[in-house]
């Protein structure tokens, strides 16, 4: 159990890092709303995974913009464990983002607002709605075994199927509110909170990093908060776009991990080879003819 009363050794500093692969524009847009997310002096690291385009020097020519050139594809979680590691012990919160992001005015200092609200509270996630306004259930239940299982294997096929409804929380209010886990595209972190689960689980290449993240994170104690009195649109998709059968098969990967790590031992293997079977058709039928 996570001892939330001590003091905290670090600062109440705000660090944002966003994990970068080929960000184009996007990487521009991310900054130019962030300016506007905060009143507060915000450090930024963009710590990018190996792209070669021009926008990491643009960034370069910021204010309070470090840029981390890891010169190898981390992933999401590796690249974003590498940026938070570069930050002193001034900032007590991390935001890790996506750079397919646009902040709307204010939305960081809501979060941050937020965060005083809740002692233990140790991740915070705003309200994302897509380019077309539509709120995307950013806030979700863990995955069991039984809804895990459902919505991995016919959330394409079957979207309306009641495993993936029950996950994915959709029809829950927008409400300030705990959750088993929040989108890892836009989360501000509490560092105690960080340092007590080592941040994401690297073996988790692409997806999922965030879902295991939330769990790791209840279990040390903490809470995953739901705060959709801040805002931001997520654009999504552009580097999935350049290799999608990469990606989804990357997505079912993790998602049998997230699985297996949680149901150990003989008595479950017959189960997890039907889910590995299971994903191993999904995967067939979403990719055929690509």
């Amino acid at each position: 159990m996570a001892r939330v009363t001590e003091p905290s050794r670090y600062g109440d500093g705000v660090a944002v890092v966003v994990v970068t692969y080929f960000p184009g524009e996007d990487l521009d847009r991310f900054l130019d709303s962030l300016e506007k997310a905060s009143t507060r002096d915000v450090h930024v690291v963009v710590a990018d995974n190996d792209s070669t385009d021009d926008a990491l020097d643009r960034a370069e020519t910021r204010t309070n913009t470090h840029v981390l050139r890891i010169g190898e594809n981390l992933g999401y979680g590796g690249g974003a464990n590498r940026g938070v590691a570069t930050l002193d012990d001034r900032y007590g919160w991390i935001v890790i983002a996506n750079p397919d992001l646009e902040w709307e005015p204010g939305s960081l200092d809501t979060l941050v607002e937020a965060a005083q609200r809740w002692p233990r509270g140790g991740a915070f996630g705003p309200l994302i709605r897509d380019p077309d306004g539509t709120v995307y259930p950013s806030a979700r239940l863990l995955p069991s075994l039984g809804r895990g299982v459902g919505h991995a294997v016919f959330g394409k096929i079957w979207p309306a199927n009641p495993w993936t409804r029950a996950y994915r929380q959709e029809h829950a209010a927008p409400s300030e509110r705990t959750s088993g886990w929040l989108s890892g595209s836009c989360q501000l972190i509490r560092r105690e909170a960080w340092d007590s689960v080592g941040g994401f689980d690297t073996r988790y290449f692409m997806y999922f990093e965030d879902v295991d993240l939330g769990d790791r994170i209840g279990r040390a104690g903490w809470h995953n908060v739901y705060v959709p009195s801040a805002t931001v649109t997520h654009i999504g998709g552009k580097a999935t776009s350049r290799a999608p059968k990469k990606m989804l098969a990357a997505h079912h990967d993790s998602a049998y991990r997230y699985l297996a790590d949680r149901h150990r031992g003989p008595a479950w293997k017959p189960v997890l080879a039907a889910v590995k079977l299971g994903l191993k058709l999904r995967l067939k039928f979403e990719t055929r003819g690509k």
